[in-house]
């Protein structure tokens, strides 16, 4: 399992860190998203689409549970678990529907389904400091 951080990351580093990861992402891969309201989390998974040659809209998905991209390679589906009662209400929303050899997910909040997520290829954290700069601690593993 290798660990890298990245400190004092604007928006646009931020983004140019999603373009970074794009290279090395799979089919099959999860990544879990993790942090605060605001830190950054969706602006990321934004980044990567633009870097995986997706150029149409890209919604967030908190309000609809999930919002699916498909690209050249795989087909990304984009989770947001933030409005989540209780681990368990992911069951009803049909996870094993998205769960293909030819998708990537990405998961925000993955916190709040534990124990009914694959285990991540992936995890980024994401904090924000008071000057707004941001800190992204990427695990691979």
């Amino acid at each position: 399992m290798s660990e890298e951080v990245y400190t004092h990351l604007s928006e646009p580093a931020l983004c140019e860190m999603a373009v970074t990861l794009s290279g090395r992402l799979h089919a099959g891969d999860i990544i879990y998203l993790v942090g605060e309201l605001g830190a950054g989390k969706t602006t990321w998974v934004r980044a990567l689409l633009r870097a995986l040659g997706y150029t149409g809209r890209v919604k967030s998905p908190t309000y609809t549970w999930v919002e699916s991209y498909v690209l050249p390679s795989f087909t990304l589906h984009h989770f947001d678990w933030y409005r989540l009662g209780s681990p368990g209400d992911v069951v009803g929303l049909g996870l094993a529907d998205y769960q293909t050899s030819d998708a990537l997910w990405c998961v925000e909040w993955p916190e709040k389904a534990i124990g009914f997520l694959p285990k991540p290829t992936w995890t980024l954290t994401l904090t924000v400091d008071e000057s707004g700069e941001r800190t992204l601690l990427q695990k691979e593993g």
